[in-house]
């Protein structure tokens, strides 16, 4: 079950790759960065994930990222997530995250699993809401 909201982020892809392509199977890399919250505290970050495209059409991708307050703190991240394509292009992803974090501010996520929903428009702008799974 959703629980609280975590947080949200907004970032811009950086860069992108293509790592594999061949025989209907494609696998991409994206990098992106931007800012958002936890819990109320500002952060900045980046991150880089894969994207496979699946033969049904939908994506599989896997990522990982930091995050940094204004103060020093750092959380890091992992997460996994099933998306598919918008009309126009974008992407729409939903997934889970696991947090780590030595910082006071973000140590209560130690113990959390978080279910993202992200939305990728077509000239890599993303917007993000981060939940508590309950």
């Amino acid at each position: 079950m959703l629980g609280d909201l975590i947080g949200e982020f907004q970032g811009q892809d950086t860069g992108r790759r293509v790592i594999a392509a061949g025989d209907g199977h494609v696998l991409v890399e994206v990098s992106f960065a931007g800012t958002g919250s936890y819990y109320g505290t500002a952060v900045n970050g980046f991150g880089t994930y894969e994207s496979e495209l699946r033969p049904d059409g939908t994506l599989r991708g896997e990522g990982q990222g930091v995050d940094m307050s204004a103060d020093g703190g750092t959380l890091s991240w992992q997460g996994v997530g099933i998306g598919h394509f918008t009309e126009g292009g974008g992407t729409s992803w939903r997934g889970s995250l696991f947090f780590s974090s030595a910082s006071p501010q973000f140590e209560r996520l130690n113990d959390v699993v978080g279910l993202f929903e992200y939305e990728v428009s077509p000239d890599g702008k993303s917007t993000g809401k981060f939940y508590e799974w309950k």
